[in-house]
This record gives structure tokens, sequence and C-alpha cells, in this order.
């Protein structure tokens, strides 16, 4: 690997509560689909590490390269086994080694449990923390009075809208302001999906459960989870994958749907991505499987 003059590299995690944006931010920070979105929280389960390389342009050299590690939104209180897990994970992120933390929060919702449950863990770090103030493209509700006295704990306060694309480069720069001088994790074109942790299996396991989760929306249960069996290249080109949604007994018929509308409609919408992602045509066999 070539290390330019003062190229800065580090990791930056992000946390805050769930649906406060996190992932969406992240994969428009990236510039790739890397992290699924949904409306329901707690749909991250496990942290995602993505990379951002600051381009190059006629007037300077690329600064260099942050991975970016988006994590799951950590619950006030943890109810199950799942909420509990996904907690855990949460935290175990802000334990690795951490060059910038970002906290993201919406100022849409009233501050609660949950983001004295963050801060506690926050303020445990020494790392540079930059409070992100997220969805100002909506104007009410407007609780942003509620996280005034944050300012004082952060060395800065960046208010974007991860969705509309606002002030995104004013946290790239804010960001790279604190990276430490450093070599490139890793060479971009070396990279078959664009997450540093995910496999290929796994990646397309998530999107076949975002797809889920958008189709069903307050329907389906967090328990359901996605096994991809099989990925080939057919001769023709197109990729053929086989994968099936496992779920409790009782949830089965509701994700099949009426003459298996609602598999369809799942399996449909992860095709399309797939073809929009690789370029090639793509057929998706979708199965729904109980737990067992």
């Amino acid at each position: 690997m070539v290390k330019l003059a003062h190229m800065k590299a580090g990791t930056v995690t992000l946390v805050g509560r769930p649906n406060s944006g996190k992932s969406t931010l992240v994969n428009n920070l990236v510039g790739h689909k890397v992290v699924i979105t949904s409306p329901k929280p707690q749909t991250t389960q496990f942290s995602t590490q993505a990379v951002f390389e600051d381009p190059s342009t006629e007037k300077r050299e690329s600064r260099g390269q942050i991975v970016f590690v988006d994590t799951p939104g950590v619950f006030a209180k943890s109810r199950d086994a799942r909420s509990k897990a996904v907690n855990l994970e949460a935290e175990n992120a802000l334990k690795e080694e951490i060059d910038v933390v970002l906290y993201i929060v919406d100022h849409t919702r009233r501050r609660g449990d949950e983001e004295n449950r963050v801060l506690g863990a926050l303020r445990k770090i020494k790392a540079p923390k930059i409070l992100v103030i997220n969805k100002i493209d909506k104007k009410t509700p407007d609780y942003s009075a509620e996280y005034k006295f944050l300012e004082d704990e952060f060395e800065k306060v960046i208010e974007v809208s991860a969705i509309k694309h606002t002030n995104l480069n004013l946290l790239i720069d804010a960001i790279f302001e604190y990276l430490p001088e450093g070599e490139k994790f890793v060479e971009m074109a070396d990279m078959p999906i664009p997450a540093l942790n995910l496999s290929s299996n796994l990646y397309i396991e998530e999107m076949i459960r975002e797809k889920a989760f958008l189709t069903l929306r307050k329907e389906l249960p967090y328990m359901i989870r996605v096994v991809v069996d099989k990925i080939a290249t057919r001769d023709n080109g197109s990729t053929y994958v086989k994968a099936r949604i496992i779920t409790p007994e009782r949830y089965k018929k509701m994700i099949i749907g009426a003459s298996a509308q609602r598999i369809k409609q799942i399996s449909m919408m992860t095709r399309k991505e797939l073809e929009v992602l690789s370029g090639k045509k793509a057929f998706v066999e979708l199965t729904v499987e109980e737990e067992k």
C-alpha cells in the first residue's frame, strides 16, 4: 500500500437510539448500500463496518480512509433475549479501538431513557466525539432544545439530513479533522462488497431480511432470520440465489401470503436490488421454513 503524505485513516463508530438514522447515514456517507434500513426499530442487529475513501480532486489529494462502524440502536431496557443481544452488540462496539465517535440524535423525538443509556457509555470513551443532529429536513416536531445541554460534552455539533444528504460534506470534514495519520486499511478495488465484515452470503441474507420488513411492516416479528444456502453463476451469466426465511410456525402463512404473493414480492424486491448492484440478471428462490 502506498502511504501518501499526511494521509489519515481511522475507525469512526456511530451510536444512538433505534431509528435515529444511523444506517441511512452510513449508506449515504459511503455512497453504497451497506446496511439495511426500514421503518422498524431494531432493524440493525449487529455491527457493520463500511469503508469511505476520500476522493482526490484537482485541488488536493485524497485525505485518507474512514472505516464507519454502524451499531444497533440502544434500547433503554432489555426485555427479551434479542434486545439484550442487540444492546450488548452496541456496547461491545464501543469497547473496540475507536478514533472518533458519532452520536446520532433524532431531533423529532423527545429525549428519553435510551439517550441516557447511550450517554453513560459515551462518557467512558476518551476519543473525540461529534454530536450529529439528524433529520433536519423535518421541521416538526422539534425537540432540539432538549439536546442543547449536550453541546458542551462534544468537540463539534453538526446538523444533517442523512436522507437528503444535507451537510454530509461538513460531517466528513469534521471527522478528518480528528482522525490520526495512518495508512489505508484496504484497497477499495479489492473489496467484493462495500462492507468489510460481511460475506456475500450474509450481505444477501440481510438484503432479504430488509425486504421482508418492508413488505410486511408492523406484522412481521423480529424472530425471523434468513439463511442463504446457495449462490451460483449460471451458464448465461446470471446469478442464482437459493435462500430460506426461518420463522416461528405461527408466522409462516403470513410471510407466504395468499397465493404466495408476499413471498413472491420479497423475492422480486431482492432480485431487483441484486441486479442493480451486480449489473447482471438474477434469480432468487425463496422458501419459508418453521423454526425447529
